[in-house]
């Protein structure tokens, strides 16, 4: 019979690895090519067992901010696309609108999918990480749980074709202008109503109700737009 302070003791180990893991993966201080620590590493870093290291990084894992491979090791972000390589070509030959326009014809019906498709702890990761997104001040973080969010619609919806066209455009949004464009129209307004809009979403998702979640999508990603908008209209009558 395991003993209840031990359970307490890994339990406590756990919560606060998973917050120095989610602090380092905010800060940005990871090695150009995305690879975290091994876990004995991050054990001995950390002062914990490897069982609490392996427990967080599973966390992180099913939250959508590493991916891990056998005998490779752990990475920030999502598993290689390759669309990577055809996003960065043509990356700088496009316009902020087109991106926007693609997202509307795309994410919804992948929303719409998800509501179809998506597991009870498919549906319980995205209500975390919606709510991730609105409590955090710093914008980079915001920008982490935000993609990590849509791209769990995503990856729920169970459409490959579907997933590969999103990733060209996630892929095409996680540059430093189009962040910097994002970040400057997340006002305080606009995370209250993102979040409010988020929650719906989720809502739906969990409803299984598709019209709703298609809607709901389509709602938000066309808030975002209008004050990506605004912020690029200031920026030209700032510069003209």
């Amino acid at each position: 019979m395991s003993d209840p302070k031990n359970t307490i003791l890994e339990g406590n180990a756990f919560v606060d690895v998973l917050r120095q893991l989610r602090l380092m993966l905010a800060s940005g201080n990871i090695p150009a090519n995305g690879k975290l620590p091994a876990e004995r590493d991050l054990a001995e870093t950390l002062g914990v067992g490897r069982r609490a290291i392996r427990r967080a990084l599973e966390t992180l894992e099913n939250e959508g901010l590493v991916w891990r491979k056998q005998g490779k090791g752990t990475f920030i972000g999502q598993p290689p696309d390759p669309t990577g390589a055809l996003a960065a070509s043509i990356a700088g030959q496009t316009r902020a609108s087109e991106v926007a326009e693609a997202r509307l014809y795309i994410e919804p019906a992948l929303a719409g999918l998800c509501a179809a498709r998506a597991k009870p702890d498919d549906v319980r990761r995205m209500r975390v990480l919606a709510e991730r997104i609105h409590k955090t001040a710093d914008r980079d973080t915001a920008e982490l749980w935000d993609g990590a969010l849509h791209k769990m619609i995503a990856r729920s919806a169970g459409n490959r074709v579907l997933l590969t066209a999103f990733s060209l455009l996630d892929e095409i949004r996680s540059s430093g202008v189009w962040r910097d464009l994002r970040a400057k129209a997340r006002d305080p307004a606009a995370r209250a109503l993102y979040f409010r809009q988020h929650m719906q979403l989720v809502d739906c998702i969990e409803a299984g109700d598709v019209v709703g979640a298609e809607e709901a999508m389509r709602d938000h990603l066309s808030t975002v737009w209008q004050r990506m908008r605004q912020v690029i209209e200031r920026s030209e009558v700032e510069n003209g």
